[in-house]
Order: structure tokens, then sequence, then C-alpha cells
């Protein structure tokens, strides 16, 4: 399996979703975010600050020629990864649903949550059993979804919120972490399943869960 792990300026966490990706035996390649074609069957936008936040978390990553190449990805009904960061730009891009706020009490957060699968009738938690609790790192400071009451009732409807937390650190309205579009092909969450990828960490679900791509 191929992955491609697109890299803005500003991004941090490259190295470590190429890292867990590699263990899992994938073929990876990190895309700087100027090539505008991208070859793989995944592609995954890592976590970070891409071009530094600036004007808001994702509004300027939006329009990276890269993200030219992503748009064509999901087009073909390719698999997307966006995590934290990612997942903001998915959600600025229009990607998924909804949009991120600040953290309800305007603080960066950086600590484990427990989180519940909602549900794992997607290849990214098809390891998983649905009420499954599981413990993954956030670190974020824009991390308090947000979507209109019918977006809302569309994703609880059509079975697309994935993850919720267990004890909802930043506001996020009914909990959600993580969601999917309707054709579950496109992932975003907060949490950081890349960086839970190791025994020496003592935490290897996120492995389990990138797992479900391959």
């Amino acid at each position: 399996m191929k992955v491609a792990i697109i890299r803005f300026p500003g991004t941090n966490c490259e190295f470590d979703t190429e890292y867990a990706f590699n263990k899992l035996g994938a073929k990876t390649e990190i895309i700087w975010h100027e090539q505008k074609k991208i070859k793989a069957d995944l592609v995954v936008l890592p976590g970070g600050f891409s071009y530094g936040d600036y004007l808001r978390c994702a509004a300027i990553a939006k329009l990276a020629p890269a993200m030219q190449g992503v748009f064509e990805h999901a087009k073909k009904g390719g698999y997307i990864l966006g995590i934290c960061n990612g997942f903001q730009i998915l959600l600025e891009s229009g990607l998924l649903k909804g949009a991120m706020k600040h953290n309800e009490k305007l603080s960066f957060i950086s600590k484990n949550q427990d989180l519940k699968v909602v549900s794992n009738q997607n290849v990214f938690l098809r390891n998983f059993q649905k009420g499954d609790i599981v413990n993954l790192p956030i670190a974020h400071g824009e991390g308090n979804y947000y979507a209109k009451e019918n977006i809302l009732k569309e994703l609880e409807d059509k079975d697309l919120i994935t993850l919720k937390y267990q004890q909802n650190p930043n506001g996020s309205l009914c909990d959600i972490a993580g969601i999917c579009d309707e054709n579950k092909k496109i992932f975003g969450l907060m949490p950081h399943p890349e960086r839970a990828c190791d025994s020496v960490l003592g935490n290897e679900v996120g492995l389990k869960m990138l797992e479900g791509f391959m």
C-alpha cells in the first residue's frame, strides 16, 4: 500500500506518521505542499500548524497546490485521513462537514483522552468493536467541533461519527472527536493515532487504527 503524507510549512507530525505506516509495511512518501500530483492509495494530512495557522487554522493550507491533488484523489474515491491540523484542513476545504473553533476555555490542551468508538462500519475502525474505549493523545488549541443542527443530525443518522470524547476537553458539540464522509473514504479526527504506535510509549492502539487502511 502506498501512503502519501502532505507536508505544509509548519507541519510537525509527518515523520511520526511516516514511522507508523512504515511499521505496518506501507510504502510511504512525504509530499511537499507545492506538488500538485499525488499517486497513492491513502493520502494523509498530518498534524501541526500549517502556514503557522495564520488567519485561522487551515485557512491558507486549503489553498496549497498539493490540495489540488487531494481533491483529485477524493474525486477518484481514494482514502484520505486528516489528523488534528489535517482534520481542520478537511473541514476548511469542505471535504468534511462542519467547522473547528477555539477550545472552549481558549487554552491549548495536550494530554491523553479516552475515546469511544461510535462506529466501526468503516476501514479506519474496523479492527475495533462499537463501544470500545481507546486512549489517544490530543494536542490542539482549536479542536472545538461545530456544525449546524441539521448537519449534526445527518452525521448521527448516517453513522458518520467515528469517535467521541468520554470527557469532552474542548467543547466539541456532541462530544465529537472524529467523523467521516458519506462514502466512508475521508476521515478526520483531532486525537493523534500516530503518537500511539509503539510499545516504548506504552500505547499501540493508534497502530491498530491505522492498520485498518492496510
